[in-house]
């Protein structure tokens, strides 16, 4: 069953950032990700709140796929300059497929 990682950001270092973005798909793709929206300007919240500004939706064959790829040793060496330049959260849920 496909799982889905949503991501929630707000960047404050925009040059830190780009070096984890430089890195990051070759790793993701090889995990099996898949991007499936990111709004690079800002979240539009229609109830409720949303905690921080940017949010980014990806999809992984499994729960299992997406735990390799969170725990990947090349991706956490890369989420350093994730963890220096932005506020995140992650949820990872079930899909339904």
């Amino acid at each position: 069953m496909a799982a889905y990682l949503i991501a929630q950001l707000d960047v404050h270092d925009a040059e830190i950032y780009q070096n984890y973005l430089k890195g990051f798909m070759p790793i993701f793709e090889r995990n099996g990700g898949e991007l499936l929206a990111t709004s690079a300007q800002g979240t539009e919240v229609l109830e409720g709140s949303w905690a921080l500004p940017r949010t980014v939706i990806m999809k992984f064959p499994s729960l299992e796929a997406a735990h390799r790829w969170h725990d990947d040793p090349d991706y956490q060496a890369l989420a350093k300059h994730r963890h220096a330049s932005a506020s995140t959260n992650l949820v990872l849920i079930d899909g339904l497929d």
